[in-house]
Formats: structure tokens, sequence, C-alpha cells
């Protein structure tokens, strides 16, 4: 079994080896090939994997190219982890909204969009190159904004699921308080890739969100950094996301006052970069853990191994609605739990939202397919229709100059532009 990553000089790689690694029974991969074309960092990643997967005895082959083709050629699965522009181009789409005072944010709002334009032809490309060269392969997203990418990919005809790792780290934390194991806990996880509500949370036959609330209500809402109350008069545990809307100006303040997450996150991959060089380190450093991406390479695991092995296993992906969700279009890319196996992933039955949560749902479906076309089209006017629909923005004045500052800024990735 050859799975191919692009985007393999990430930072994130040793997390995905390592689950490759470890969960060698799940999925017996036979051949990992790390695909990126920043020669300097497969120098570095490509051996530290070699050496992750020797430390657990995996028999596996780990190889290297910035010959995307070549990568490409013969796999069974392909794993997109990439970010075009790279953190520089993050650090801009957090700073540049804050002036026209809204939310700046890599995945929402101007900045998801900013991420969406420069990100969705790159990924289409790369599907073509994986048609021609290996027809039959799987591709697993996890590039964001997951959501829209994953929509253009279905779109486009390519065998696609699109892969976040919210739900599992929420199935994580919860078990972890309630004293359980992981695979005990069932979530009622629905919306949209980085706006979704946990509605239940099902251990055995009983739903014990209640008690997870009234019992750990402070820590969950630590980690959300959100109030306790907004879970409690809820009865729900939103995404971490849903502070972007629950929260906008609140953000908004604390976000002009500090330097931005891509600052922060350049830092720490610059030091995780120095210590990926030493040739001793044969296991992911503890400080990828703060990199962001916790529990990934289990769910890329789960996932990848449902598809290649058919084995219809229930995972929360992204994927088509088909009236699932019967207020949006059959198009539009959810994120709920899927029976997963060679076929795909079929959306299982939703309880109906509540219209509290469905019209954020709906109003923010509305934006990706404005923002999709802007990415497919391009056009000024076609960017400036996907940032006043969004519900973060939706004022002409704003849409208007946070256009202009999008294409300002990302002028050299957009070949229309």
């Amino acid at each position: 079994m050859k799975l191919a990553v692009v985007g393999g000089g990430s930072t994130y790689t040793p997390e995905l080896v390592d689950g490759f690694a470890r969960l060698h029974a799940t999925l017996p991969v036979t051949e990992l090939v790390l695909i990126d074309p920043d020669a300097e960092r497969l120098e570095l990643l490509g051996p530290l994997a070699r050496r992750i997967l020797a430390r657990q005895g995996h028999p596996g082959r780990v190889t290297w190219t910035a010959d995307l083709d070549a990568g490409l050629e013969g796999a069974d699965a392909v794993l997109l982890q990439l970010r075009v522009g790279g953190q520089a181009a993050r650090r801009q789409d957090e700073t540049w909204p804050l002036e026209c005072g809204c939310v700046g944010q890599e995945t929402t709002g101007a900045g998801g969009l900013a991420k969406a334009l420069r990100t969705v032809p790159v990924v289409l490309d790369i599907a073509e190159r994986v048609r021609r060269r290996s027809p039959g392969a799987w591709i697993v997203d996890f590039t964001n904004p997951v959501g829209i990418v994953t929509r253009a990919l279905l779109a486009a005809g390519h065998r696609a699921v699109g892969l976040c790792n919210v739900a599992i780290g929420f199935q994580r934390k919860f078990a972890g308080l309630l004293g359980v194991a992981p695979e005990e806990v069932a979530l009622e996880h629905v919306g949209l890739n980085h706006l979704t509500w946990e509605r239940s949370v099902t251990v055995g036959v009983e739903d014990v969100l209640p008690r997870l609330i009234a019992e750990h209500g402070d820590a969950v809402a630590a980690d959300l950094r959100m109030p306790r109350s907004v879970l409690e008069r809820l009865g729900v545990v939103p995404s971490y996301y849903l502070r972007y809307f629950y929260g906008h100006d609140e953000v908004v303040r604390e976000l002009r006052t500090k330097p931005s997450r891509a600052a922060e996150v350049a830092a720490m991959e610059r030091e995780l970069l120095t210590m990926y060089a030493d040739p001793a380190l044969d296991e992911k450093p503890a400080l990828l853990a703060k990199r962001g991406g916790a529990f990934y390479s289990e769910a890329a695991v789960a996932l990848t191994a449902s598809l290649l092995r058919d084995t219809g296993d229930v995972q929360v992906v992204n994927t088509l609605n088909n009236g699932t969700l019967p207020f949006l279009p059959d198009d539009a890319v959810i994120e709920v739990p899927a029976a997963v196996d060679a076929r795909g992933a079929r959306p299982l039955p939703v309880r109906p939202l509540e219209p509290l949560y469905a019209g954020l749902v709906a109003n923010v479906t509305a934006y990706e397919h404005l923002a999709l076309e802007a990415a497919l089209e391009g056009g000024r006017d076609r960017v400036f229709r996907a940032l006043l629909a969004h519900p973060l923005i939706g004022q002409v004045d704003h849409a208007d100059r946070l256009t202009d500052a999008l294409l300002a800024h990302n002028r050299k990735h957009l070949a229309w532009a």
C-alpha cells in the first residue's frame, strides 16, 4: 500500500508518520512518499520519518521527492496538507482584516477567503495529476479551508474526502474527562467544517452531554475560550471556531493587542526544524503538540483505512450533503459522521437542525458557494460578493475595503488578479 503526502515538508509530518508507525495493523503502509517543493525541508523530514518508523519496528519504506508527478505514481491514497504562501501569507490573513474591525483568522472571514483563493487552484491541479498518475487513488484533504477545498474537489469529480481534527479532539477530551476509552464515546457532531456543534455525547446508550457540562463545564469552556454559560444556555458544545462568531468583537480586540498566531507558529516551526535536523531524533518531539493538529494522525489513519480496506466504519468527515441537511443544496459539503468504505463517505441520518444553528449553517454555506466561484473564476466582483455574504462581514463598506486589501496582499498568488 503506497501513500503519498503532498506537503510532506510540513512540520506536521512527524505527527502523521508517528500515527502510521503506531497503527500499522490498521493501515499496513508499505511505501510512504513525502512530496514537497522545498527540498531543504524534505532533507530533514524524510530521514526523520525513516527513523520514526524504524524506532517502532515498522517495515515500510520512506522516500521523498520534489517531483509531484513521480511521487504520485501508483499511490493508493494521497494526503494533502499544504499551505500556499506559507506562514508569511497566513500572517497577512490574520492582520489586514483587523484594519476594518473584522476578525483576522486563516480559515474564516476575509483571511479564510484569501486562503481559499490561493489554495483551490493549486489543489485542483494536484488532483488532476493524481487522476492521471493514480486514477484509482483516494484524496484525503486536510488542507484548510477544508470545506471549500473538498467542495472544489468533489465538484470536479475527484475521489476525495475532507478531514478535520476537531471531532476527534473533542472525542479524546471528553473521554478523558469521563474516564472512559475514546472508542466508547460517540458524538452527534453536525455542521460545516469549523462551524460545528456537539449535540449529544453518547457512552453506551446514554447521552452524557448534560452531565459532561454540569460536571466538567469549566474545563470544556476553557478549551473553547468561551464562558461556561454559553454551554449551559445552549446545551451543546460548539466548536472553538464558533468563538469567532459568538464573541467576534472581543476576539478582534484581543487580536489587536498580541502577536499573530502565524508569528507564534513560525517561531515554533523554526525550533521544530532545528530539532528535526538532529540525526538522533527518532520520535515526534513534545513541542509538536503545541503546533496544532492534535490527533490528526489517528484521524487520517482511520479514514484512509476505511477507504482502502472497505470497512464501512463511521468517521466524522467532510462530504457531500446529498439531502442530509434538507435546507442545504445537495452539493454543499457538510461535516458529520459518515459510513466510509471503498465507495466513499455517506452521511448518517441527522436529526433536524435547530433554527439557531441552521440559520448560521445556511448563511456560511452560501458564502462558501460564492467563495468557490471566486476561487475558480476570479474577478474583483466575485471576491466582493463572497465577502459581503460572510456573516462576519456583511457590510458594503467593509466588503469593499477588504476586497482591495485581499487583492493587494495576494496578487502574486492569484493568476487572474
